[in-house]
């Protein structure tokens, strides 16, 4: 990696960072990139090739967005999001080339660690709830719980997983409303589960 260090970031030769934008440390910033000049990014962050930042974004820190992403105004990511490659934010709901609607811009958040899987759509409003799970090729047209795991054009609820990212359990197999105690099979983490909510135990 080709770098410049202007602060205690890495930016590779080929990227843009716009006056203004603030990085943590430890940031990286591959190939082909742009970060607006009113970006927040935090510390230890990684920056795939060909990612688009723009200038009302905030992203936390060990944020991991990968090749092809653009983060549009009005997203916030919060620390340990991952974005997988080629996913897809929007800002307008309703966008016309030959309107302005700028001042129409709807927030997304993504909450503490969830997971965006590769070439998945997040449509403008809605909040992704931490630790979820968006499979890929998703399209999210609205709030999504903690810890659920979503699949599907236009996705839907299958199941809930840890916070390591394992499954702990299909909707579909959860046969009354009562809350289940689930132990992950990976890292032994336990949660209350019901058809409807997912919290640690």
């Amino acid at each position: 990696m080709k770098t410049i260090q202007p602060n205690n970031y890495e930016i590779h030769s080929s990227s843009i960072v716009d006056d203004g934008a603030i990085i943590g440390n430890g940031t990286k910033i591959w190939h082909f990139s742009h970060v607006c000049g009113g970006a927040k990014i935090g510390s230890h962050c990684s920056l795939g090739q060909n990612v688009f930042v723009g200038n009302d974004v905030i992203i936390g820190n060990n944020v991991k967005i990968q090749n092809n992403v653009s983060v549009y105004d009005a997203v916030t990511l919060e620390n340990d999001v991952f974005c997988g490659p080629s996913m897809v934010f929007t800002n307008v709901y309703n966008p016309r080339s030959h309107v302005t609607r700028k001042h129409q811009y709807q927030k997304t958040i993504v909450r503490l660690g969830a997971t965006i899987g590769a070439n998945a759509t997040i449509i403008c409003g809605v909040e992704i709830g931490k630790y979820a799970l968006i499979g890929a090729g998703a399209v999210i047209n609205g709030n999504t719980p903690d810890y659920a795991l979503m699949v599907g054009v236009p996705a839907r609820h299958i199941g809930w997983v840890c916070q390591c990212g394992v499954i702990l359990v299909k909707v579909k197999d959860i046969k009354d409303t009562n809350t289940h105690i689930v132990d992950c099979s990976s890292c032994n983490n336990k949660y209350n589960i019901s058809v409807n909510n997912c919290v640690p135990a």
